[in-house]
């Protein structure tokens, strides 16, 4: 593999066989913010010639905000779902994750880079890690190859930073090209309109899907006709959420599950 740097972003070349294979790959300075950062996904996704595009390295578990720990703290668990969600419904062919103490294999007695919170060997229960394999579950439950990044699908509100919003909790979404299925991410619990048409059949089956633990639940069926408002499970809370509008004809399994 070949990098070519380009500030926060390489575009690298792979081998394979006789071919070189050209994809788009970003670095986000383990930031929390989409405006700015995760926003590039899409940027890149949208270039020509057109070229998968894979975030790096997003936020990682436990590391300190920012390089800045004394004035941001240390991220956690929801702070690396937002980048998985945002990269993946943004354009991104695939993710990655790190934890701030497994890349360097920290234990007691070894030097540490950057205020390790904890040993590699307990870094590998983080939350965050086995909370990637829900989104996995999520778009594989829904055909895959026909899904674009789509936010016309979220509806503006008066106040269009709070809706799609920006910094962290910016809301993003992704569709079908055949028009038989939705999805939104809710980085927060804040009303919000969508716009049903996305969904090409008579009537639109939804679901709340928990990012948390991969579990959902049918809101129920609406006829396809204009906008309609969903209300987080969580209201306020820094919990986030995915929406999911079905096209109902097509009986998809439960967001998460297999076909």
């Amino acid at each position: 593999i070949t990098f070519h740097p380009m500030g926060g972003q390489s575009s690298a070349q792979y081998f394979h066989g006789e071919d070189w294979l050209d994809f788009n790959m970003r670095q986000n300075g383990h930031n929390l913010e989409f405006t700015g950062r995760y926003d590039q996904t899409r940027k890149d996704y949208d270039r020509t010639p057109v070229k998968p595009v894979l975030d790096g390295e997003p936020v990682y578990e436990d590391h300190p905000v920012a390089f800045a720990p004394d004035q941001q703290g240390h991220s956690v668990a929801a702070d690396v779902r937002r980048p998985l969600y945002w990269d993946l419904f943004s354009g991104a062919f695939g993710h990655t994750y790190g934890h701030h103490s497994v890349w360097q294999m920290w234990t007691p007695g070894r030097e540490p880079i950057n205020r390790p919170l904890m040993p590699w060997y307990e870094a590998i229960q983080q939350p965050g890690a086995a909370q990637m394999q829900h989104a996995k579950h999520l778009l594989l439950s829904r055909p895959f190859l026909t899904r674009v990044p789509d936010d016309s699908v979220i509806v503006p509100d008066r106040v269009p930073s709070s809706v799609p919003g920006a910094g962290r909790y910016r809301f993003v979404a992704t569709r079908d090209t055949d028009g038989t299925y939705a999805m939104v991410y809710v980085p927060v619990g804040r009303n919000f309109n969508v716009r049903m048409d996305v969904i090409r059949g008579k009537t639109v089956r939804a679901w709340w899907f928990n990012p948390r633990n991969g579990t959902a639940y049918r809101i129920g069926e609406f006829s396809n006709t204009g906008q309609r408002e969903f209300i987080p499970p969580d209201p306020g809370e820094y919990l986030d959420w995915v929406l999911v509008l079905d096209d109902a004809v097509r009986n998809y399994p439960p967001p998460g599950q297999k076909p």
